[in-house]
C-alpha cells in the first residue's frame, strides 16, 4: 500500500500532472492564504527544478522551470531560442498579439473596477481592493476581425488556424465556435511587466490599433491613447 500524501506533495503532483489548477480550487485557495502550505510546494517543486508561477491578476496558477533548470534541460542553444514550446516564429508573433489584444485590456478593466469598489468600500476599506476575475473582465476576441486585421502578417487563414489549435493546445487561449478567449497561461507564462512597455512603446502598437474588433478594438483604443497622452504630457514638461 503506497504511503498518504501530504497536502503540499498532492498539490505539487497535481501542478506538475495537470500543468495548471484553477484559483478557486480547494487546495490552491487554502496555499494562497497558507504561507507554510506555500512554502512546502515550493520546496517540492523545486527538488525538481520547476517552481510555481502565480498572478493575481489571473485565474490559474502553473509551474515553470527554475533558471538553473532550463539550463540544464536546454542548454545554452535552447535557452537563445525564442521558445521552448516548438511554436514557430509565427506562432509566436500570433501568441503575442492575442496576449496584448487579451490581457492589456483585461488588466486595465479589473485595475479599473477594483477602483471602483475601493471608492464604494469608503476609506475604512480603501486598502482592500478586490481584483474580478479574470473570466469577467477579459474580452472575447472575434476569429472574423482577427483574420481580417492580422491574416496577412500572420500567415493568412491556414497558418492562422494551424497556429491558434497550437495556443489552444498549450493552454494559452480557449475557443469558443469562433470566439477566442484566455486560456489558464496566457497572463501567467508571458511577463507583463516585461511586454506590455515593448508593445505599447514600440511598433506594435501602431498595428494594434487597427484592430477593428468589436469588444477588444475600442479597449485597446483607448489605452494606446491613454499612453500617448501621457508621452505629451511628459514632453511638454
Amino acid at each position: 500500500m503506497s504511503p498518504q500524501l501530504d497536502d503540499a506533495a498532492q498539490l505539487a503532483a497535481q501542478l506538475l500532472a495537470r500543468r495548471w489548477l484553477p484559483r478557486n480550487q480547494p487546495l490552491v485557495r487554502r496555499a494562497l492564504i497558507d504561507q507554510e502550505l506555500w512554502r512546502a510546494v515550493n520546496e517540492r517543486l523545486a527538488a525538481v527544478g520547476m517552481r510555481i508561477v502565480d498572478n493575481v491578476y489571473a485565474d490559474h496558477i502553473s509551474v515553470a522551470m527554475l533558471r538553473p533548470a532550463e539550463v540544464s534541460v536546454f542548454g545554452e542553444t535552447g535557452l537563445a531560442a525564442n521558445n521552448n514550446l516548438d511554436l514557430p516564429r509565427d506562432g509566436v508573433a500570433l501568441l503575442v498579439v492575442l496576449w496584448a489584444l487579451i490581457v492589456l485590456p483585461k488588466r486595465q478593466r479589473q485595475l479599473a473596477r477594483a477602483e471602483e469598489a475601493a471608492e464604494g468600500q469608503g476609506e475604512m476599506f480603501a486598502t482592500d481592493k478586490p481584483l474580478p476575475t479574470a473570466a469577467s473582465s477579459a474580452p472575447t476576441l472575434s476569429y472574423r476581425s482577427l483574420l481580417a486585421d492580422f491574416g496577412n502578417q500572420l500567415g493568412k487563414k491556414m497558418r492562422l488556424d494551424a497556429n491558434l489549435k497550437l495556443l489552444e493546445r498549450q493552454g494559452f487561449i480557449t475557443r469558443k465556435g469562433e470566439d477566442i478567449a484566455e486560456g489558464p497561461l496566457l497572463d501567467l507564462l508571458l511577463d507583463y511587466d516585461t511586454l506590455a512597455p515593448r508593445i505599447l512603446d514600440g511598433a506594435l502598437a501602431d498595428v494594434l490599433a487597427r484592430s477593428t474588433d468589436g469588444e477588444a478594438g475600442p479597449m485597446l483604443g483607448a489605452i494606446l491613447a491613454a499612453r500617448h497622452n501621457e508621452d505629451s504630457d511628459l514632453s511638454d514638461s
